[in-house]
């Protein structure tokens, strides 16, 4: 993945916007699909070069902590081993649904000038928006790499998931409802979008090939996540998250330990009430450590920007950081 020239930053910065990047053949309208290992070095000189979020669904932080008879891998292997928030607070009311949190860890806000999310349909020219002042956009226009792996992709969903389809939920991935990665009219096949997702089962070789963006975002399906659908194998949608987490987080541990990276476990609402579970995980982090500072989904947006020496985007200024989960010296 390529560069950007001085004068194709200056422009983007100037105007705001990643559409000028298109006319110097950069960014969206002409991303490469090739290995981004190469570009997977960290934006700045932070300690960290590689982040890692794996969205999980619907529920409390008192509905996980302490819940070793559902949740044992989180409860006896991560929370001792890693560092947690117990102070993690949703953005929005308990009646605003799924769709407008994700979008929020993308932008720090729902609500923009175009559109504001507040249900949960696919993406359309209509359901969705032409903000270029979003996470994935700023590592781009940095030069930066980023990946987004979706669990349960299929023939329906498009290369480009735009369309629901089986346990996958258009809903759960933030990506496609920025115009400037899915299209004016976001399309599956939309080229910059394609580029950029994968499938969830595609991750295992890339991360043994170390072919890993800087920023990956990873959604289990509605079985996975906690969230539960009507023919999950599993019920318990709590066990059946943590099972997922037990089986697939190893392998993530594994490389943020040798490559030096972090994996942020987020909740995307709760369940009855505003506090979600939240868990840093890597071998910077305070190991068994929970923190009281307040934290939401602008925090881990504000904490991916300065890892990745990116401008703080204003809807995110007055978050915390996540800096009280690390050890000293690790990060940004």
């Amino acid at each position: 993945m390529k560069r950007l020239n001085s004068f194709c930053v200056r422009s983007a910065v100037v105007l705001g916007s990643a559409w000028a990047l298109m006319a110097c053949g950069q960014g969206p309208a002409s991303e490469e699909t090739e290995s981004v290992a190469a570009s997977a070095q960290a934006i700045s000189g932070s300690v960290i070069q590689h982040v890692f979020v794996v969205a999980m669904e619907n529920h409390d932080a008192s509905q996980i902590y302490g819940n070793a008879s559902n949740a044992p891998y989180i409860n006896n292997v991560l929370l001792p081993s890693y560092a947690s928030a117990s102070n993690f607070n949703d953005e929005l009311a308990l009646s605003i649904l799924s769709e407008a949190h994700y979008v929020w860890m993308e932008a720090g806000t729902n609500a923009f000038s175009d559109r504001t999310f507040t249900a949960d349909s696919d993406p359309s020219k209509t359901n969705s928006t032409s903000s270029t002042a979003h996470l994935v956009t700023q590592i781009n226009t940095a030069g930066g790499s980023w990946r987004a792996y979706q669990e349960g992709l299929n023939g329906s969903t498009g290369a480009c998931p735009i369309h629901t389809s089986g346990f996958y939920a258009a809903k759960h991935n933030p990506f496609v409802f920025f115009k400037d990665v899915s299209g004016t009219t976001p399309s599956a096949t939309n080229a910059y979008c394609v580029a950029h997702h994968r499938a969830y089962s595609a991750l295992a070789a890339d991360l043994a090939a170390d072919d890993v963006a800087n920023y990956t975002f990873i959604t289990p399906n509605q079985c996975d996540d906690m969230h539960g659908q009507s023919g999950c194998p599993n019920s318990n949608t709590i066990q059946a998250g943590d099972t997922w987490l037990s089986q697939e987080l190893p392998r993530l541990i594994d490389y943020v330990n040798s490559h030096a990276g972090v994996v942020f476990i987020t909740w995307d609402e709760g369940s009855s009430t505003l506090k979600m579970p939240f868990i840093a995980v890597g071998p910077g982090v305070k190991p068994g450590y929970s923190g009281s500072v307040a934290y939401n989904h602008s925090s881990v947006v504000k904490s991916v920007e300065q890892i990745f020496g990116l401008a703080t985007l204003s809807k995110v200024s007055s978050a915390n950081t996540l800096s009280d989960l690390f050890q000293s010296g690790q990060y940004p």
